[in-house]
């Protein structure tokens, strides 16, 4: 009897791994590598490479981050954990797909990043400041350009190299005007310490920062056009922040004043870093269809551009090209925003 239940154990097991090896089961986690993971940039590489001669430092998210990792013990682990999701169900995904199976399954894990329209509602917080007005036509400028850029609506698009064609994502997230908040302030200068997002500190506390997108507009300093908070950051400062020159369609803000400032540091806030990097040729930016570079273009660069022997993606957003020659989010970069919303993602409130 016990030859028999032996034999009928190992014949079990023997089925379980054939039908394992035929399929990924929604409850089965894609191995993953997170050997290349990092959080921190070094403030050389960042000093160095976000240094724009005509209008200065184009984004301040990565010192932002490498300040809040250092007063926030925890935010690092959240992070990994964050980009171990993610990298799970963009394997998964990969694996499905190449079985010719759909990207996402039942039970109660996905087994793909989230399928379906999102749509984020947006406050934003105005710290008035007269020689820099935020108007109504700003607003309403600023939601149509991000709705544009995220439904692959920018009319530039049209002009992608044919290297880039076959990649150019439409993310389809809609972003609805939720409420504008509005506070008169003489503080010409915020800098980077997230104090406009504290009632306390002279600014406005966010509105539940886990169903709304906050922004909030104010002067900014030191030539900063904007940054943004990762996933994972308290909910206190959850959001974005952009220079009042810069936000939405703005005369003041010249080859900047176009609104995609925000359209690059939304992109941060789900999830994407720098299409470079931050760390030369070293790093990475977790995004397999976007090249590898050693740091940031400006202005807008000549076609091809060649980096880290490969031709730069300069037309992504979360490069820092001119407003006018950056117009797409590859399909890489897709999957990478939409999994923060799959059961489990870091925004997954935004969509429940």
């Amino acid at each position: 009897m016990k030859k028999l239940f032996l034999s009928l154990a190992i014949l079990a097991l023997a089925v379980v791994a054939c039908q394992n090896n035929d399929e990924v089961t929604p409850n089965q986690e894609a191995a993953v590598d997170m050997s290349d993971f990092y959080v921190y940039t070094s403030d050389d590489v960042s000093a160095k490479s976000t240094k724009d001669a005509n209008n200065g430092d184009k984004c301040h998210s990565m010192q932002v981050l490498n300040r809040q990792l250092q007063e926030n013990p925890g935010l690092e682990q959240r992070m990994f954990e964050i980009e171990k999701h993610t990298r799970t169900l963009i394997a998964a995904k990969s694996t499905t797909a190449a079985k010719g199976k759909p990207g996402s399954g039942g039970g109660t894990t996905p087994t793909g990043p989230y399928v379906g329209k999102v749509t984020i509602p947006v406050i934003v917080n105005i710290l008035e400041d007269s020689k820099h007005p935020v108007t109504q036509a700003h607003i309403d400028s600023q939601i149509a350009i991000l709705n544009e850029d995220f439904n692959n609506q920018n009319p530039k698009t049209s002009g992608v190299p044919t290297l880039f064609a076959g990649l150019v994502a439409n993310v389809d997230i809609t972003y609805t005007l939720a409420g504008v908040v509005r506070k008169a302030s003489g503080k010409t200068t915020w800098g980077t310490s997230d104090a406009m997002k504290y009632e306390s500190q002279g600014g406005i506390n966010a509105t539940d920062a886990s169903t709304y997108l906050n922004i909030w507009v104010c002067e900014i300093g030191g030539g900063i056009l904007g940054y943004a908070q990762f996933p994972g950051g308290s909910l206190a400062t959850d959001g974005v922040v952009i220079g009042s020159d810069y936000f939405g369609e703005n005369s003041r803000g010249g080859v900047y004043g176009h609104g995609r400032t925000a359209t690059h540091e939304v992109g941060h806030w789900l999830n994407l870093r720098h299409i470079w990097g931050d760390g030369r040729c070293r790093q990475d930016d977790f995004v397999l269809d976007t090249p590898s570079s050693d740091g940031p273009n400006y202005q807008c660069p000549a076609y091809p551009t060649v980096r880290c022997s490969s031709t730069d993606m300069t037309m992504n957003y979360m490069d820092y090209v001119y407003d006018d020659c950056m117009y797409m989010f590859s399909l890489g970069q897709n999957d990478r925003m939409r999994t923060i919303f799959a059961a489990g993602g870091s925004r997954e409130s935004l969509v429940n």
